[in-house]
């Protein structure tokens, strides 16, 4: 199966171009990337193809942009950034230099009907975080097509903001949650991060860990060890959300998916768990979270 990749997801790996190259490009229609030089006054994107100047006409430099959907500011923002295209023409200017047309709009609409007709819920692909908004993180699927993985479906533990987990430019493996009718996809991204018991299994009673205090509450306060395992630790005073705490672990029970902790210290810290990736397949259709022993059920279907 043919594979789309977001934008900038081989930061080091950059094309060498040469006539040639493009030459087989444009007759095979080819996804290539390259980064943008410049956003002429026209809102035109002049790529630096090493061998010629690359062009992308402003009404194809995203979907939406000829229709009015989408803003300019989509190609202003991509200065200085990857971006895919398609390779539409190959010209000689009135100096007699050789130039590229080219198109992001079409390798977007190919990346796109890819997605849609050859992908299904449950398919586990690329993404790369583009922005952070306070209800989710926006994520770039491949060519710069925009999916929204919603903050619910980040991790197990609870976060306040997306940006406790992620930064923008991370390069991360989603979940397709959902594709409605009208092509729009929404991802998942907790399923990957591993059931309560494949965390746990990383830690054991009698140990002292670091976390990051995720809620305070009059009964204690929710310890976050994992992005998908979070423990009670016993009321303590003076100790606040986003700060880091060194725990003891009380005691580890499956039955009632539950770690008991006491917080030893808490301090200010820019520290957050690291993301660990538990399963590498392609498909998943069904996720349980919870251990079969404890009576809640906590799942996921797709």
């Amino acid at each position: 199966m043919k594979e789309y990749y977001p934008e900038g997801w081989f930061s080091e790996d950059k094309n060498t171009f040469t006539p040639t190259l493009l030459s087989q490009a444009l007759q095979s229609e080819s996804v290539l990337e390259a980064d943008v030089l410049m956003c002429d006054s026209d809102h035109n994107l002049i790529l630096n193809l090493g061998c010629m100047k690359g062009i992308i006409p402003r009404e194809e430099g995203a979907i939406g942009i000829l229709e009015g959907t989408t803003r300019d500011i989509a190609l202003i923002s991509r200065v200085g950034r990857p971006v895919s295209f398609i390779v539409d023409d190959i010209k000689t200017d009135n100096k007699g230099a050789l130039y590229a047309l080219l198109s992001r709009k079409k390798a977007q609409l190919y990346c796109k009907e890819h997605l849609i007709n050859n992908r299904k819920p449950g398919d586990i692909i690329n993404a790369k975080i583009t922005h952070l908004e306070s209800f989710g993180a926006f994520c770039d699927i491949g060519c710069g097509n925009i999916a929204l993985l919603p903050i619910d479906s980040v991790s197990v533990s609870r976060i306040s903001h997306p940006k406790d987990r992620f930064k923008t430019g991370d390069n991360i493996r989603v979940i397709i949650k959902d594709i409605s009718p009208d092509g729009k996809i929404t991802l998942s991204h907790k399923e990957l991060l591993g059931t309560w018991e494949e965390n746990s299994g990383l830690f054991s009673q009698g140990q002292t860990v670091t976390g990051v205090i995720r809620s305070v509450e009059e009964y204690g306060a929710f310890v976050e060890l994992t992005p998908n395992l979070a423990g009670l630790a016993e009321p303590k005073p003076d100790i606040f959300i986003g700060q880091q705490a060194s725990v003891y672990i009380k005691s580890i029970i499956p039955e009632k998916m539950k770690i008991k902790l006491i917080i030893i210290d808490n301090f200010d810290s820019n520290y957050t768990p690291k993301i660990k990736y538990f399963y590498n397949g392609e498909n998943i259709s069904r996720w349980q979270y919870s251990p079969e022993e404890c009576y809640k059920k906590i799942y996921s279907v797709f």
